[in-house]
């Protein structure tokens, strides 16, 4: 079974997104994307202050098995990344939907709204295993 929980938006390419109250979202990977990717040894994390479009290639997530690209969900302004997760990559395994990785300031709030909800995402990782 897929997890989503579903007070969180989630992408096509396995992120997840939580608003947070200041107005910035939180990104991470989801379960499914670290259980997929294997023990996450290094992450190369988006530069703070950097302008980002919807679907642009910020990072990487390196594990034992392969590198995957990590996307923004949608437009904005890279405010904030995780300094817990640097020599500490197993806190992502170990559950990822409270491993963060960076924080977006969205250009549009509304945009949130595009993004799938946790039975839509469920479904599409369901249908790719």
């Amino acid at each position: 079974m897929i997890k989503a929980p579903p007070e969180l938006r989630y992408t096509k390419t396995h992120e997840w997104v939580r608003p947070e109250p200041d107005g910035t979202l939180a990104v991470g990977i989801t379960d499914f994307a670290q259980e997929a990717l294997g023990d996450i040894v290094f992450v190369e994390f988006p530069q703070v202050g950097a302008r980002v479009s919807a679907g642009d290639a910020v990072g990487v997530v390196e594990s034992v098995k392969a590198a995957s690209d990590i996307y923004a969900p949608v437009a904005g302004e890279v405010v904030a990344v995780n300094d817990a997760i640097p020599g500490h990559w197993e806190r992502i395994n170990a559950d990822a939907f409270a491993a963060w990785l960076y924080r977006l300031k969205p250009a549009n709030p509304g945009d949130l709204a595009a993004l799938l909800d946790a039975s839509a995402y469920a479904a599409g990782a369901g249908a790719a295993q």
